[in-house]
């Protein structure tokens, strides 16, 4: 895929990052449905492989759950031009979905400590809890029903594989290594 990125793009890149990076109160793993439909939908500047890989691999890596947003940008950027533009893409995306977002947090996060005995400020903790749980679902929901590029078996394999995680994490107390290794072991295998 090659795309000819020009600067009103690279801006709009990071003006929807920056709009996302304000939904994004269950972490920005919560965005990826958006980011999904801007960048693979709407825009084609990533293939539904690179979306998947760009969350996996950030997912599976040790740092921050945002790093995904980074491959994302590295992505874009590769599509855009190769290595040059890579690094670019992956410092808009970055600054998009960090900068407001942080930035509102640290004044959000002082307010709120000083008032945390208000009402309204435990209604809103309180209230922000199945908005975060919907936005997750949403997300796992993408992931599961993603499209794998050159094979992954049957969708009803994926479909009883994440049922079959998520049952597991519910009911036991098996740490997500090994449950990360048997996905890696059953996609090494060709089974999902």
């Amino acid at each position: 895929m090659s795309l000819d990125f020009t600067a009103s793009q690279w801006l709009e890149l990071f003006t929807h990052f920056l709009s996302l990076s304000l939904l994004a109160v269950g972490g920005a793993i919560t965005t990826a449905p958006d980011m999904h439909r801007f960048l693979v939908e709407r825009q084609g500047w990533l293939g539904e492989g690179q979306f998947s890989s760009s969350i996996a691999v950030a997912q599976a890596a040790p740092g921050p759950n945002v790093l995904f947003v980074g491959l994302m940008g590295w992505n874009v950027g590769m599509n855009a031009g190769g290595y040059p533009t890579a690094a670019m893409g992956m410092l808009v995306a970055m600054l998009g979905i960090l900068l407001p977002s942080t930035t509102l947090t640290y004044f959000a996060a002082q307010w709120s400590h000083r008032n945390r005995e208000l009402r309204a400020v435990r209604a809103f903790k309180q209230g922000m809890a199945p908005i975060v749980v919907a936005l997750l679902v949403a997300t796992g929901w993408l992931l599961a029903t993603a499209q794998v590029d050159g094979g992954g078996g049957p969708p009803w394999r994926r479909w009883l594989l994440t049922g079959v995680v998520a049952l597991v994490v519910w009911r036991t107390r098996l740490h997500l290594l090994w449950l990360l290794g048997a996905g890696a072991l059953l996609g090494a295998l060709g089974w999902v």
